[in-house]
C-alpha cells in the first residue's frame, strides 16, 4: 500500500476521497465502516481530516460511532474542528458528537477552533454546549489560545459566550497576560473592558501591566481608572 496514510484500505480511501470505491466496499461488508487502523482511527476520522463531507455523511448515515477516539484521544470532531471542516463539524454535532470530549493533551475541539481562528466552528461548538472555560493539560482555556494568537474576533466570540477572563494557566498567566506579552493592543483592551484584571500576578509575580510592552500598560491603566 505505497503512498497510503493508513494500513486499512477503507481508511485510506476515505482520506483520498475515493467515495465510489469506499461505498461499494462498505456496503458489501458493513464491518469496514467501523474498522480501526494502526492509529485507532476509523474511516470517519480520515474523512474529517481530508474534508470529504460526502464520505463523512455516508458513514454517519450508516450510524457509525461519532465520538470514538484514536490512540491520541482525538475524536472525529477534534480533527474536523482543527482542520476547519465547517460542514463536517455541523454534521457531527447533528449526530450527537461530544463537544466537550478531550484528547490526551486535555484539549477539547474548541481549543483547536480557538487557536486556529475557526470562527464558524467555534460558534457551532459553543451553541451546542461546548464549555468556553475548558482547561487543557497546561490549564489553558480557549480564551488563552485566542489571546496568545491575537485572534480578536475569536476573543469576541468566546466572551459573547461567557468565557471567564481571569482563569490562570500553569504559569499563572491569564489571557490578558498573554495579550500584553505579545503587545496585542486591541485584544488587551477588549479583555480589560470585559472584566480582565490588571492586578493578577503570574508565577513570576508579574501583573499584566508588568509584562506589557511599549505604552500598552498605560493604556490599560487608563481604561481601568476611567
Amino acid at each position: 500500500m505505497e503512498g497510503t496514510v493508513s494500513d486499512v484500505l477503507v481508511c485510506d480511501l476515505a482520506y483520498k476521497g475515493q467515495f465510489d470505491e469506499l461505498k461499494a466496499r462498505v456496503l458489501a461488508d458493513k464491518s469496514l465502516a467501523t474498522k480501526t487502523d494502526q492509529d485507532q482511527r476509523t474511516a470517519l476520522h480520515w474523512a474529517c481530516s481530508a474534508g470529504h463531507a460526502n464520505i463523512a455523511d455516508f458513514l454517519l448515515g450508516l450510524g457509525v460511532p461519532v465520538s470514538n477516539k484514536d490512540d491520541a484521544g482525538w475524536t472525529p470532531l477534534h480533527i474536523a474542528a482543527s482542520a476547519g471542516r465547517d460542514d463536517i463539524v455541523k454534521a457531527l454535532i447533528a449526530k450527537g458528537a461530544q463537544v466537550n470530549a478531550v484528547n490526551q493533551n486535555g484539549c477539547s475541539p474548541l481549543h483547536y477552533a480557538a487557536s486556529k481562528n475557526r470562527h464558524e466552528i467555534a460558534v457551532m461548538l459553543l451553541s451546542s454546549g461546548a464549555n468556553p472555560d475548558a482547561t487543557d493539560g497546561l490549564h489553558s482555556t480557549p480564551l488563552h489560545r485566542a489571546a496568545a494568537k491575537g485572534n480578536l474576533k475569536m476573543i469576541q466570540i468566546l466572551l459573547q459566550h461567557r468565557a471567564s477572563t481571569n482563569i490562570q494557566d500553569n504559569e499563572g498567566n491569564t489571557p490578558l497576560h498573554l495579550s500584553c506579552d505579545e503587545e496585542r493592543i486591541d485584544e488587551a483592551k477588549l479583555l480589560v473592558e470585559q472584566g480582565a484584571s490588571i492586578y493578577i500576578e503570574n508565577k513570576e509575580d508579574k501583573t499584566p501591566l508588568q509584562v506589557a510592552k511599549g505604552g500598552l500598560g498605560a493604556v490599560l491603566r487608563r481604561l481601568v481608572e476611567s
